[in-house]
């Protein structure tokens, strides 16, 4: 099945690129100077020869590990801690919700007034964008624990750290990952985005400003098309790695057929 996955997607892909090469050809490079998707994937193909392409891609990912990392270890403790305490997590959910919507984009400029560091600018703002969801599904991971399995567990004699570690953080650790794989993609986003709007020495972002500088719209794409590559690659990883821990999890949900 994963076989024919693969085929399906390998010839959707071919198809998508075949039909833009031919509207782009035809139309869209007669209105405007939009490169065709042979011209950027030659672009993309030739980036990685580049040095300060390499340089500016190894920033972008390094703040967006950095970021993802601090809100895993902020997000998941504290939802732990929420998830065990209701009555502190009804006091604090409407904080939550209130901050939560706000988009993570718009708090850029405040950032950077706030922070003078560029790169702890950065790193911020990838922490505050990547908290939330992993905060919402570590929440919703305790709150989805078995309640006769922590009574049994009480029954025995057991105390609440012990239903805590043996049952609540094992029953809450699929929707945790799946909290992590949803903020990777967001925190790649804002580091993107950070770099575009605070520009800075070298980034990914910082790339595509001076591509677009020099009218160079086929860099500024081949440049998408690798953080888009990027992009899928973590998900991919995560993904795997997230079957693989709990596959149990995934039999239960049914996710290992999807």
């Amino acid at each position: 099945m994963n076989r024919a996955r693969l085929t399906r997607g390998a010839i959707g892909v071919a198809g998508f690129l075949v039909i833009g090469e031919l509207v782009v050809r035809l139309w869209v490079s007669r209105a405007f100077d939009f490169p065709a998707p042979s011209v950027i994937l030659y672009e993309a193909a030739l980036l990685p020869l580049d040095p300060e392409f390499l340089e500016g891609m190894l920033i972008t990912v390094g703040n967006w590990g950095l970021g993802l990392l601090i809100a895993i270890g902020v997000a998941v403790p504290l939802g732990v801690l929420l998830g065990a305490l209701p009555p502190l997590e009804q006091a604090v959910r409407p904080l939550v919700e209130f901050m939560r919507p706000i988009p993570s984009v718009a708090i850029i400029p405040l950032a950077i007034l706030l922070i003078p560091n560029d790169s702890l600018m950065k790193v911020s703002v990838i922490v505050y964008a990547s908290l939330w969801p992993i905060l919402i599904n570590t929440l919703y991971g305790m709150n989805d624990v078995d309640p006769l399995a922590k009574e049994s567990m009480r029954t025995f004699g057991f105390g609440s750290l012990a239903v805590l570690t043996r049952v609540s953080l094992p029953s809450a650790a699929p929707f945790v990952a799946t909290g992590v794989r949803i903020a990777a993609g967001i925190a790649l986003v804002l580091a993107v985005s950070a770099e575009l709007v605070a520009g800075g020495v070298n980034g990914l972002g910082v790339f595509a400003v001076a591509a677009g500088a020099g009218n160079r719209m086929d860099l500024i794409m081949a440049a998408a098309l690798w953080a888009g590559i990027f992009g899928v690659l973590a998900n991919v990883v995560l993904q795997l790695a997230e079957r693989r821990l709990f596959r149990w999890h995934w039999l239960r949900t049914g996710g290992a057929r999807t």
